[in-house]
Order: structure tokens, then sequence, then C-alpha cells
């Protein structure tokens, strides 16, 4: 990758606007334009609520401006591998090339993906704190942070009216770590010495006071949980990406001399990166998983994400996995957290497991997520010194109170800029010049088999199914008179108990003969015209008679006579 000398003029327009990631629990995807070039920070997925689920399996940022922009687009930096900041990643690439950045371990990570799903054009570059790089017309600076995935970035990008940084998922951390998670506030300062003019800082954690550390830390409840079971077999699930954490329950029982069976593939897939970046746990550790039956004292740790971790371990609660035998004296420990989204799921999970005889160890609510709290936050702001202060990653309040928190260490309220998703914040001549709406912005669902569905249309059908069924209308005309020769049929699901209601059958066929006369008569027949003419005199006549609006599928068979034997 060429490194060149940066160009930029004093007088060049800066706009930030996030595609996603502002008033809600992930999807985040943020957007710095300045000048020509776009630099895109973070492209993450987010899980549907279980009342909004009806097969979704997740929910992606609109793509559309990007891919209307696509050759103004300079590159796309990934500060780590959590699904909230690279899980859309893939999708993405899918419908435009572009460049990658991101750190050496999550670059790893980013390549392997583009190979898994087959996506070429787009290459990945490392970013090294040490080596400022020019992007486009800009000059891109990182620094190190501590966060629960190794190797976690933050940008600085070089603008003519000074630095837009995102500070990313840090938390300040004195504890000794290694050169993966250690933070740099060095850099930071140096960084905010140069010039900081606007800072995008998250805002999940700004309930919190203090510092999150070292609240963070997982392994002391593990500890205490091995003390207390040192002959029991002990179920763990883990994310897989949330690392930091991983990596503490990997050593608690190395110190402990508990052997080990990762379950999942995913899960060995990333100990063996940890091992190929320096991580000191060695195969002699690890049992196959073979021998989950065999070996009394045996951590068995369940990897994966989201939803699929708590049904695995239901599955094993309810002794439906073919190699597991689960007894009342096993223990689930959940070290992973109820993401917004698979309440549902773990819920099911409890309920297995009490209806076995298990027991179960909250690890999990022992510790604190690795984002920032009001004393990280006040530090980065300190630090960088910026003019302006943007919050983004949370909920309203979570947005509303960072602000606050930026009024608290000195900011005037002018230079606290509060964004919706698709609404652009735009700079000149180092002012805020206007903060307006300009992106209608519409999720993009995504189901089990990777269908796009760009405005909900999917998750509507499917809901009124749930709710309101679905009529069925089937007839069938004679391709060439256009005469009824067969039908009407009418038959419905999840709507009305038909004999109760034939009146609402012979009403709506009824509908059916006279529409299609109609049109014959008039000349007008064409049949997907008339199929819909159809649908919205049946749905007028539904509304108006049972209050209910189904999905309806009128179906007009055309049959040739002729060929009638």
């Amino acid at each position: 990758m060429a490194v060149r000398k940066s160009v930029v003029s004093e007088n060049e327009k800066v706009r930030v606007f996030a595609l996603g990631g502002l008033d809600e629990d992930g999807k985040n995807m943020y957007v710095v334009e300045a000048g020509q070039d776009i630099y895109v920070i973070e492209a993450g997925i987010k899980f549907p609520e279980t009342k909004e689920s009806l097969g979704i399996e997740c929910i992606v940022p609109d793509f559309s401006y990007l891919i209307e922009n696509k050759s103004r687009i300079a590159g796309i930096f990934i500060t780590h591998g959590h699904d909230d900041v690279m899980g859309g990643l893939t999708y993405l690439l899918k419908q435009i090339n572009a460049d990658i950045y991101s750190s050496p371990f999550t670059a790893k990570i980013i390549s392997r993906l583009l190979r898994k799903e087959k996506i070429t054009g787009s290459h990945v570059h490392t970013l090294h704190e040490d080596k400022p790089i020019c992007v486009g017309s800009h000059k891109i600076e990182v620094f190190p942070i501590t966060h629960d995935y190794p190797g976690t970035y933050g940008i600085a990008i070089e603008t003519g009216q000074g630095y837009v940084v995102y500070s990313g998922e840090f938390i300040q951390d004195s504890d000794s770590l290694s050169e993966y998670y250690r933070g740099d506030y060095i850099k930071c300062a140096e960084i905010g010495n140069k010039g900081v003019f606007i800072l995008l800082q998250e805002s999940k954690g700004v309930e919190r006071n203090g510092y999150t550390a070292p609240a963070h830390r997982i392994g002391p409840s593990m500890a205490t949980l091995l003390e207390k079971n040192e002959d029991r077999r002990i179920f763990v699930s883990a994310y897989t990406q949330n690392v930091f954490w991983l990596q503490e329950i990997l050593r608690t029982c190395v110190k402990f001399g508990r052997k080990m069976i990762l379950y999942t593939d995913d899960l060995k897939e990333m100990v063996r990166d940890l091992q190929s970046f320096g991580f000191e746990v060695g195969d002699e550790h690890f049992l196959p998983t073979s021998m989950i039956s065999e070996v009394k004292d045996v951590i068995v740790i369940i990897g994966g994400q989201g939803k699929a971790v708590f049904q695995l371990m239901s599955n094993i609660s309810n002794n439906e996995v073919s190699n597991v035998h689960f007894t009342n004296e096993d223990i689930i420990c959940i070290a992973s957290p109820v993401l917004p989204g698979i309440e549902k799921e773990f819920k099911q999970m409890e309920n297995d497991v009490y209806k076995n005889d298990g027991e179960i160890v909250n690890l999990y609510m022992n510790a604190i997520r690795m984002h920032p709290s009001k004393f990280d936050l006040k530090l980065m702001i300190s630090l960088m010194n910026p003019k302006y202060y943007i919050p983004v990653k949370g909920a309203y309040r979570h947005l509303y109170m960072n602000g606050e928190l930026a009024m608290d260490v000195g900011f005037k309220p002018s230079n606290i800029v509060l964004l919706d998703n698709g609404q652009v914040a735009t700079f000149e001549n180092k002012k805020l010049k206007s903060c307006s709406m300009e992106l209608e912005l519409h999720d993009s669902l995504i189901d089990g088999k990777e269908n796009w569905d760009m405005a909900g249309v999917v998750l509507k059908d499917r809901e009124t199914l749930s709710t309101d069924g679905v009529m069925i209308l089937a007839i069938g005309i004679d391709s060439f008179t256009k005469k009824i020769i067969n039908g009407p049929d009418v038959q419905t699901r999840g709507l009305i108990y038909l004999k109760d209601a034939e009146y609402i059958t012979t009403d709506v066929a009824k509908i059916m003969e006279e529409t299609i006369e109609e049109a014959v008569k008039n000349g007008s027949y064409e049949n997907l015209t008339t199929r819909q003419e159809i649908r919205e005199k049946v749905s007028r006549y539904l509304i108006k008679t049972i209050a209910k609006k189904p999905m309806i599928l009128p179906v007009i068979l055309e049959i040739n006579t002729n060929n009638i034997v």
C-alpha cells in the first residue's frame, strides 16, 4: 500500500452522519465525508427483537447512500471483530468494492470471511499505530485502545478543519495487559495536541459512575466457580467474539489444572488464531470432543454468537445432542451476556436446565461489559480536547446523557451535536453550518438464506400471516373465451372458522366471479391486473365484515380447453 502525503484544503466541507447505531443497540455504521472522500467507520448488524423476528436472522444498515456514492469511498475502517461493528461487512462488500482497513488480528478474520463468502475486488490492509497512512486525500492515524477484542483501535482522520476522531469502544485499564489489549493514551494526547475538531464517542456505558475497570474482569468469578466445584463437569457458554473474557476463562482453567474441550468449530478456530498471535495456552490443555463423558471434571466451552449459543445449551440440557449425556451433577455456566433480541432463547435455556435438575451459574452478571463509563469518557475528552462532541452508539437517552457529561466538563451546548440515523452534521470554516435530516433510511432485514428485504415487506407479510391469517381464492377460466369453467374455491388458514361463517366464503367467491366477468365484458381483462382488483375488493369486504385484513392470494388459472380430451 503506497503511503503519500495527504492533500487537504482548509476550505473543504466536512460532513458526519450515521447509517446505523444511533438510538439503537448494534448496527453501527458512521460516515465521515471530507471533501470528496467518504470514510466509512464500522459495518455492524443487530439482532431483531423477539416480537420482530418472524424468521429474520439479523438487521443491517441501509447501504443505499454508499452504493450510490461508491466511487467516492476511500476506505472502510473496522475497529474490531464484534458483530455490532463488523457483522454487516460482507453484506456491504457484495454490493460494492472498497478497501478495508483494520488491525492485524481483525484483518486476518476479515480476510477469512471474504474467502468464505467468495468476495473479490476488496483489499484488506493492516493498520499500525506507529505508521500513519494516507487514504484518499487524507492522513489517517490510529491509536490502540483496551477493549474485549485484541488489537482494537481508535481512528483519527485529518481534515482541513482539524482531526475527526472516533475513539472506539475503549476502557482505561491500568493493570498489566498484553500488547494486544494495552491502550496508548500518550498517542491520544499527541493527536489532541495536533488539534481535534470533532470527537465521536460511544454512549452505552455513560450511566455508570467511575471507570469500567476492574469490574470488566470475569477471571475472579471463574476461579471461585472452579474452587467450589473441583469434581464436577461444567459447561461454559462464551461468545466466540468476546475474546478478552474467553482468554480469561482459558487461563483460569489452566491455573486450576482443569482440562478443557472446545465444543464448537468457531471456538477452535478462534483459539488457533490467538495462538498464532502468541496466546500462551497450548494444545496440551485441550481434550477432543470424544472425551466429553470420560473426564469427570472437564470444562466444556460452548462458543458461537447470538441466539445459537443459548439454543445449543438448551439442547445439551435436554439431552438432544448425541455425544453429550447431561446429568443433574453438571453445571451450566453463563459467561455470555444476554444481548437485546435473544432474551427469549436465554429464558428457554434457563427453563430447560431447571426442568432437568441442572444448576445455572450466571457468571456474566458479576462483570461489566467493556464499554467506557463516565470517567473513561471524561479521560478521552480531556486528552483529545475537541471543539465539537458527537455522542454515538446507544439508545437516545444514552446519547443525551453523554451530551450532558460533555457539558459537565465545560462544553457549550452549541458544540454538542446529537444526531439521529440519517441526520447529517455539516461543518464549514470550522463551524457547524447545518444539522438536517437528509437521508431516508430503511432497515435491511436478512433471513437465514440471506434474502434482502430493504423496506420490511417480508416482515410485514409475516406479521399479517401471524395475526390475520391467509385467504386463497382459486378459479379456472377458459384461456380463449375467459368464461369461468371451474370454481371459485376459497380456502382460509388462521382467519375464520368456516362452518360458522359460510356466508363469507360465498360472498368472496361472488366478488371474484363478478370482477372477472366485468373485466371480460369491458375488454379490460388482464390476469395480473384482475387479480390485484380482486385482492383489493375482497380486502375491503373483509375489513368491513370481520375487521381483519388477511393476506389474500387470488389465483386465476387459464385453461386451454382445446387440449382437454
